[in-house]
Formats: C-alpha cells, sequence, structure tokens
C-alpha cells in the first residue's frame, strides 16, 4: 500500500508543472500520508529556536526500544546560549503533540546541531532524551 501511495505521488508529481514548493508541499503530504500526522515538525517548533533545518529519524528495535530522534540544526546562537534543556524539553512536548505515533515510541531525542559556516565539516552537535511517557499526550 504505501508503495502504491508513493509510486502515485511520484506519477503526480512528474506530470505535473508545478512551483518548488508544491513540489514539496506534495512530499511533505506523502510523507505524513505514510508516517502518520505530524511527522514533519511544525513551524512552532522552528520559531522557537529560529533552526533553519529540521529533521526527524524514527528507530524502533527490539534490542533497544523506540526512538524519535528531532534534529534541529542551526538555530539562533542567542536563544540557544541558555537553557538548552528547558527548551530542547519544549521542543519535544510541541512534537510530540504534534504526531499521532508519538504514543508507540519509548523514547524523544531531541539534537541541536550546529555547522560552522566557515567550514561545513565542523559541526557541534547536543542532545537530550526524553521519555514518551513522561509527556501528557
Amino acid at each position: 500500500m504505501k508503495k502504491l501511495l508513493f509510486i502515485s505521488l511520484i506519477s503526480i508529481l512528474s506530470s505535473c508543472a508545478c512551483e518548488p514548493e508544491q513540489i514539496a508541499h506534495f512530499a511533505f503530504q506523502g510523507m505524513e500520508a505514510m508516517m502518520g500526522e505530524g511527522f514533519m515538525p511544525s513551524d512552532e517548533i522552528r520559531a522557537l529556536g529560529n533552526f533553519q533545518e529540521m529533521n526527524v529519524g524514527l528507530n524502533k528495535s527490539s534490542e533497544t526500544g523506540s526512538t524519535i530522534f528531532l534534529k534541529l540544526g542551526n538555530g539562533d546562537p542567542k536563544i540557544l546560549s541558555s537553557q538548552r534543556e528547558i527548551l530542547a524539553r519544549k521542543c519535544a512536548e510541541l512534537y510530540l503533540r504534534d504526531f499521532e505515533n508519538a504514543k508507540e515510541y519509548d523514547q524523544i531525542t531531541v539534537q541541536f546541531i550546529q555547522t560552522d559556516p566557515q567550514n561545513p565539516e565542523n559541526v557541534a552537535m547536543e542532545e537530550y532524551e526524553f521519555q514518551v511517557s513522561d509527556f501528557d499526550l
């Protein structure tokens, strides 16, 4: 079913004379249809730290449990300079509130990633891990 949905989405997009923003919108809709409503991080999360990049990774393992990885990149250094753990918890809370399949996961890991604009190979990452059960869902 998911494969058919993906193929249908690709065929629609390839026959469409759409703007890049429209193509991205359709792609996000297709991704959310497969992964669950709210899979893509909201603009509300982006605004909390003025993040330039946002990604989500989902990991389900019988050995390590299930984890959501919320990767937030290149946020405003002034905002990130203090109380990072509180900011990470707020981002986790907003993401879990919006993601309809959040209850299927045990943990959420929020990663703040900063890339040096002069040397993209210089990367700093800080991560905070929370139990999904600690949030009111």
